[in-house]
Protein backbone atom coordinates (compact mmCIF):
# COMPACT_ATOMS: atom_id res chain seq x y z
CA UNK A 1 0.00 0.00 0.00
CA UNK A 2 2.75 2.46 0.97
CA UNK A 3 4.68 1.68 -2.23
CA UNK A 4 1.62 2.49 -4.35
CA UNK A 5 1.09 5.71 -2.41
CA UNK A 6 4.73 6.67 -2.90
CA UNK A 7 4.70 5.89 -6.64
CA UNK A 8 1.45 7.74 -7.31
CA UNK A 9 2.56 10.83 -5.37
CA UNK A 10 5.86 10.86 -7.30
CA UNK A 11 4.07 10.44 -10.62
CA UNK A 12 1.54 13.18 -9.83
CA UNK A 13 4.02 15.78 -8.60
CA UNK A 14 6.35 15.11 -11.54
CA UNK A 15 3.47 15.77 -13.95
CA UNK A 16 2.73 19.12 -15.57
CA UNK A 17 0.34 20.34 -14.29
CA UNK A 18 0.84 18.67 -10.91
CA UNK A 19 -1.82 16.29 -9.55
CA UNK A 20 -2.46 14.13 -6.49
CA UNK A 21 -5.02 11.27 -6.36
CA UNK A 22 -8.19 12.11 -4.41
CA UNK A 23 -8.39 8.57 -2.99
CA UNK A 24 -5.59 9.51 -0.58
CA UNK A 25 -7.81 12.04 1.19
CA UNK A 26 -9.09 9.13 3.26
CA UNK A 27 -6.91 8.24 6.22
CA UNK A 28 -8.27 8.28 9.79
CA UNK A 29 -8.21 12.08 9.97
CA UNK A 30 -9.58 12.42 6.43
CA UNK A 31 -12.45 10.04 7.22
CA UNK A 32 -13.42 12.15 10.23
CA UNK A 33 -13.20 15.40 8.26
CA UNK A 34 -15.39 14.00 5.49
CA UNK A 35 -18.03 13.01 8.02
CA UNK A 36 -17.96 16.66 9.17
CA UNK A 37 -18.28 17.81 5.54
CA UNK A 38 -21.33 15.61 4.97
CA UNK A 39 -23.07 17.38 7.87
CA UNK A 40 -22.28 20.92 6.70
CA UNK A 41 -25.23 23.10 5.60
CA UNK A 42 -23.52 23.84 2.26
CA UNK A 43 -22.90 20.19 1.42
CA UNK A 44 -26.24 19.26 -0.16
CA UNK A 45 -25.02 16.04 -1.81
CA UNK A 46 -25.34 13.67 1.15
CA UNK A 47 -28.67 15.15 2.27
CA UNK A 48 -30.06 14.91 -1.26
CA UNK A 49 -29.20 11.24 -1.73
CA UNK A 50 -30.22 10.48 1.86
CA UNK A 51 -33.61 12.00 1.01
CA UNK A 52 -33.98 9.34 -1.69
CA UNK A 53 -32.87 6.50 0.59
CA UNK A 54 -35.11 7.63 3.45
CA UNK A 55 -38.25 8.60 1.54
CA UNK A 56 -38.12 6.47 -1.61
CA UNK A 57 -36.63 3.29 -0.15
CA UNK A 58 -39.44 1.06 -1.37
CA UNK A 59 -39.17 2.57 -4.86
CA UNK A 60 -35.44 1.74 -4.84
CA UNK A 61 -36.14 -1.87 -3.83
CA UNK A 62 -38.92 -2.23 -6.42
CA UNK A 63 -36.66 -0.78 -9.13
CA UNK A 64 -33.97 -3.35 -8.32
CA UNK A 65 -36.55 -6.06 -9.09
CA UNK A 66 -35.29 -8.38 -6.36
CA UNK A 67 -36.82 -11.75 -5.56
CA UNK A 68 -37.31 -12.15 -1.78
CA UNK A 69 -36.75 -15.90 -2.14
CA UNK A 70 -33.46 -15.65 -4.07
CA UNK A 71 -30.19 -15.06 -2.21
CA UNK A 72 -28.20 -12.14 -3.61
CA UNK A 73 -25.09 -10.11 -2.87
CA UNK A 74 -25.32 -6.40 -2.17
CA UNK A 75 -21.92 -4.86 -2.89
CA UNK A 76 -21.13 -1.25 -2.08
CA UNK A 77 -18.12 0.43 -3.64
CA UNK A 78 -16.62 3.07 -1.34
CA UNK A 79 -19.01 2.36 1.51
CA UNK A 80 -17.69 4.98 3.96
CA UNK A 81 -19.90 5.28 7.05
CA UNK A 82 -22.90 3.63 5.33
CA UNK A 83 -25.26 6.44 6.38
CA UNK A 84 -27.55 6.11 3.34
CA UNK A 85 -27.13 2.38 2.84
CA UNK A 86 -28.43 1.66 6.34
CA UNK A 87 -31.85 2.93 5.22
CA UNK A 88 -31.90 0.36 2.42
CA UNK A 89 -30.49 -2.42 4.61
CA UNK A 90 -33.12 -1.73 7.28
CA UNK A 91 -36.03 -2.22 4.86
CA UNK A 92 -34.46 -5.21 3.11
CA UNK A 93 -34.01 -6.82 6.52
CA UNK A 94 -37.58 -6.00 7.59
CA UNK A 95 -38.93 -7.52 4.38
CA UNK A 96 -36.91 -10.71 4.95
CA UNK A 97 -34.73 -10.48 1.83
CA UNK A 98 -31.85 -12.96 1.80
CA UNK A 99 -28.50 -11.33 1.11
CA UNK A 100 -24.93 -10.67 2.18
CA UNK A 101 -23.77 -7.05 2.34
CA UNK A 102 -20.21 -6.51 1.10
CA UNK A 103 -18.99 -2.97 1.86
CA UNK A 104 -15.75 -2.30 -0.05
CA UNK A 105 -13.52 0.61 0.90
CA UNK A 106 -9.89 1.68 0.75
CA UNK A 107 -10.13 2.70 4.42
CA UNK A 108 -9.86 -0.15 6.90
CA UNK A 109 -10.81 2.28 9.65
CA UNK A 110 -14.10 3.19 7.92
CA UNK A 111 -14.93 -0.50 7.34
CA UNK A 112 -14.28 -1.43 10.97
CA UNK A 113 -16.54 1.38 12.21
CA UNK A 114 -19.27 0.46 9.71
CA UNK A 115 -19.25 -3.21 10.70
CA UNK A 116 -19.38 -2.26 14.37
CA UNK A 117 -22.36 0.06 13.76
CA UNK A 118 -24.27 -2.47 11.65
CA UNK A 119 -23.72 -5.32 14.10
CA UNK A 120 -25.32 -3.11 16.73
CA UNK A 121 -28.13 -1.54 14.66
CA UNK A 122 -28.98 -4.42 12.30
CA UNK A 123 -27.68 -7.63 13.90
CA UNK A 124 -29.55 -9.87 11.44
CA UNK A 125 -27.77 -8.42 8.39
CA UNK A 126 -24.77 -10.41 7.17
CA UNK A 127 -21.90 -7.89 6.81
CA UNK A 128 -18.67 -8.94 5.08
CA UNK A 129 -16.28 -5.95 4.80
CA UNK A 130 -13.69 -6.03 2.03
CA UNK A 131 -10.68 -3.71 1.97
CA UNK A 132 -8.89 -3.24 -1.32
CA UNK A 133 -9.30 -2.91 -5.07
CA UNK A 134 -12.89 -2.93 -6.36
CA UNK A 135 -12.26 -5.11 -9.37
CA UNK A 136 -10.11 -7.72 -7.63
CA UNK A 137 -12.82 -8.17 -5.00
CA UNK A 138 -15.65 -8.20 -7.58
CA UNK A 139 -13.82 -10.82 -9.64
CA UNK A 140 -13.62 -13.10 -6.60
CA UNK A 141 -17.31 -12.61 -5.75
CA UNK A 142 -18.36 -13.20 -9.35
CA UNK A 143 -17.29 -16.84 -9.10
CA UNK A 144 -20.22 -17.60 -6.78
CA UNK A 145 -22.68 -16.82 -9.62
CA UNK A 146 -25.26 -15.33 -7.26
CA UNK A 147 -27.32 -12.30 -8.39
CA UNK A 148 -25.45 -9.09 -7.63
CA UNK A 149 -26.55 -5.54 -6.89
CA UNK A 150 -23.76 -2.96 -6.87
CA UNK A 151 -24.17 0.35 -5.05
CA UNK A 152 -21.95 3.18 -6.23
CA UNK A 153 -23.33 6.16 -4.35
CA UNK A 154 -22.47 9.72 -3.41
CA UNK A 155 -21.62 10.73 -7.00
CA UNK A 156 -18.25 8.99 -6.58
CA UNK A 157 -18.36 8.33 -10.34
CA UNK A 158 -18.02 12.11 -10.65
CA UNK A 159 -14.42 11.87 -9.41
CA UNK A 160 -13.56 10.50 -12.87
CA UNK A 161 -13.57 12.23 -16.22
CA UNK A 162 -16.17 10.92 -18.70
CA UNK A 163 -13.80 8.58 -20.51
CA UNK A 164 -12.59 7.04 -17.24
CA UNK A 165 -16.18 6.75 -16.01
CA UNK A 166 -17.20 4.88 -19.17
CA UNK A 167 -14.24 2.49 -18.79
CA UNK A 168 -15.05 2.00 -15.11
CA UNK A 169 -18.70 1.10 -15.77
CA UNK A 170 -17.67 -1.16 -18.65
CA UNK A 171 -15.28 -2.97 -16.28
CA UNK A 172 -18.05 -3.34 -13.70
CA UNK A 173 -20.19 -4.97 -16.38
CA UNK A 174 -17.41 -7.50 -17.04
CA UNK A 175 -17.76 -8.64 -13.43
CA UNK A 176 -21.53 -9.06 -13.57
CA UNK A 177 -24.07 -11.38 -15.13
CA UNK A 178 -27.13 -10.41 -17.22
CA UNK A 179 -29.91 -8.85 -15.08
CA UNK A 180 -27.46 -7.84 -12.33
CA UNK A 181 -27.98 -4.24 -11.25
CA UNK A 182 -25.88 -1.13 -10.65
CA UNK A 183 -27.40 1.61 -8.51
CA UNK A 184 -25.45 4.68 -9.60
CA UNK A 185 -25.82 7.85 -7.51
CA UNK A 186 -24.95 11.08 -9.34
CA UNK A 187 -25.07 14.79 -8.62
CA UNK A 188 -27.10 16.68 -11.22
CA UNK A 189 -25.95 19.85 -13.00
CA UNK A 190 -27.00 22.92 -11.04
CA UNK A 191 -26.27 26.62 -10.69
CA UNK A 192 -22.93 27.93 -9.45
CA UNK A 193 -24.41 29.41 -6.26
CA UNK A 194 -25.58 25.93 -5.16
CA UNK A 195 -22.58 23.86 -6.22
CA UNK A 196 -19.52 25.96 -5.35
CA UNK A 197 -20.28 26.48 -1.61
CA UNK A 198 -20.47 22.67 -1.25
CA UNK A 199 -16.71 22.61 -1.97
CA UNK A 200 -15.82 25.83 -0.14
CA UNK A 201 -17.74 25.84 3.15
CA UNK A 202 -17.71 28.81 5.49
CA UNK A 203 -16.08 26.82 8.33
CA UNK A 204 -13.11 25.79 6.19
CA UNK A 205 -13.60 22.06 6.82
CA UNK A 206 -13.29 21.24 3.09
CA UNK A 207 -10.03 23.19 3.00
CA UNK A 208 -8.69 21.11 5.92
CA UNK A 209 -9.83 17.92 4.14
CA UNK A 210 -8.00 18.86 0.93
CA UNK A 211 -4.83 20.02 2.72
CA UNK A 212 -4.83 16.86 4.86
CA UNK A 213 -3.50 15.10 1.77
CA UNK A 214 -0.26 17.10 2.15
CA UNK A 215 -0.16 16.30 5.87
CA UNK A 216 -0.52 12.62 5.03
CA UNK A 217 2.45 12.86 2.66
CA UNK A 218 4.43 14.52 5.46
CA UNK A 219 3.51 11.77 7.95
CA UNK A 220 3.78 8.69 5.74
CA UNK A 221 6.39 9.68 3.14
CA UNK A 222 8.53 12.02 5.29
CA UNK A 223 7.61 15.16 3.35
CA UNK A 224 8.15 18.73 4.51
CA UNK A 225 5.09 20.50 3.09
CA UNK A 226 4.39 23.68 5.08
CA UNK A 227 0.58 23.76 5.09
CA UNK A 228 0.61 27.48 5.87
CA UNK A 229 2.07 28.07 2.39
CA UNK A 230 -0.70 26.24 0.53
CA UNK A 231 -4.42 26.93 0.21
CA UNK A 232 -7.55 25.11 -0.93
CA UNK A 233 -9.14 26.44 -4.13
CA UNK A 234 -12.35 25.04 -5.68
CA UNK A 235 -13.61 25.99 -9.16
CA UNK A 236 -16.89 25.21 -10.97
CA UNK A 237 -17.78 25.46 -14.65
CA UNK A 238 -21.58 25.58 -14.65
CA UNK A 239 -21.87 25.17 -18.44
CA UNK A 240 -19.79 21.97 -18.46
CA UNK A 241 -21.05 20.82 -15.06
CA UNK A 242 -17.54 20.21 -13.72
CA UNK A 243 -16.26 21.19 -10.27
CA UNK A 244 -12.54 20.86 -9.52
CA UNK A 245 -10.51 21.14 -6.32
CA UNK A 246 -6.95 22.39 -6.20
CA UNK A 247 -4.21 22.91 -3.63
CA UNK A 248 -2.43 26.14 -4.55
CA UNK A 249 1.07 27.22 -3.55
CA UNK A 250 0.90 30.75 -2.10
CA UNK A 251 4.65 31.41 -2.48
CA UNK A 252 7.67 30.26 -4.49
CA UNK A 253 8.94 27.26 -2.54
CA UNK A 254 10.62 23.86 -2.55
CA UNK A 255 9.25 20.71 -0.93
CA UNK A 256 11.29 17.58 -0.23
CA UNK A 257 9.73 14.14 0.13
CA UNK A 258 12.41 11.87 1.59
CA UNK A 259 10.67 8.57 0.78
CA UNK A 260 10.77 9.54 -2.89
CA UNK A 261 14.24 11.07 -2.52
CA UNK A 262 13.20 14.13 -4.50
CA UNK A 263 12.64 17.88 -4.09
CA UNK A 264 9.76 19.51 -5.96
CA UNK A 265 9.66 23.19 -6.90
CA UNK A 266 6.48 25.29 -6.74
CA UNK A 267 5.93 28.83 -7.98
CA UNK A 268 3.43 31.16 -6.32
CA UNK A 269 -0.05 30.42 -7.68
CA UNK A 270 0.88 26.95 -8.98
CA UNK A 271 -1.96 24.44 -8.63
CA UNK A 272 -2.03 20.78 -7.63
CA UNK A 273 -5.21 19.25 -9.03
CA UNK A 274 -6.66 16.90 -6.39
CA UNK A 275 -10.25 16.17 -7.37
CA UNK A 276 -12.85 16.44 -10.10
CA UNK A 277 -16.55 16.40 -9.16
CA UNK A 278 -18.57 15.85 -12.33
CA UNK A 279 -22.25 16.81 -12.44
CA UNK A 280 -24.65 14.98 -14.76
CA UNK A 281 -27.88 14.95 -16.73
CA UNK A 282 -29.65 12.16 -18.65
CA UNK A 283 -27.73 12.84 -21.87
CA UNK A 284 -24.36 12.54 -20.13
CA UNK A 285 -25.31 9.28 -18.40
CA UNK A 286 -26.53 7.85 -21.71
CA UNK A 287 -23.26 8.89 -23.35
CA UNK A 288 -21.14 7.32 -20.59
CA UNK A 289 -22.93 3.94 -20.74
CA UNK A 290 -23.25 3.92 -24.56
CA UNK A 291 -20.48 1.35 -25.09
CA UNK A 292 -21.05 -0.62 -21.89
CA UNK A 293 -23.30 -3.59 -21.18
CA UNK A 294 -25.76 -1.48 -19.16
CA UNK A 295 -29.08 0.14 -19.88
CA UNK A 296 -31.07 2.57 -17.72
CA UNK A 297 -34.10 0.90 -16.15
CA UNK A 298 -35.11 3.72 -13.77
CA UNK A 299 -34.13 7.10 -12.34
CA UNK A 300 -35.12 8.24 -8.83
CA UNK A 301 -34.57 11.84 -7.67
CA UNK A 302 -34.73 13.68 -4.36
CA UNK A 303 -37.55 16.17 -3.81
CA UNK A 304 -35.43 19.14 -4.98
CA UNK A 305 -34.18 17.27 -8.08
CA UNK A 306 -30.59 18.02 -7.03
CA UNK A 307 -29.49 14.36 -7.13
CA UNK A 308 -30.42 11.15 -8.97
CA UNK A 309 -30.00 7.44 -8.37
CA UNK A 310 -29.98 5.69 -11.73
CA UNK A 311 -30.82 1.96 -11.79
CA UNK A 312 -28.69 0.37 -14.51
CA UNK A 313 -29.26 -3.22 -15.58
CA UNK A 314 -26.57 -5.48 -17.04
CA UNK A 315 -27.81 -6.65 -20.45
Amino acid sequence: MIETFKNEVAQGLNANPKTLPSKYFYDKKGDALFVEIMNLPEYYLTRSELDIFQNKTQELIDSLNLNPNTYFELIELGAGDGLKTKELLRLLDAQKFKFDYFPIDISGNALALLKQDLNKELPNVSVKPQQGDYFEILASLKKKKLPIVILFLGSNIGNMDDEMAAEFIYSLGNNLQPKDKLLLGVDLIKANNIVLPAYNDSKGITAKFNLNLLERINNELDGDFNLHHFKHQPEYNEKKGIAKSYIVSTIDQKVTISAINKTFEFVAGEKIHTEISRKYNDALIEKIILKTDFSISNKIMDHKAYFADYILERT
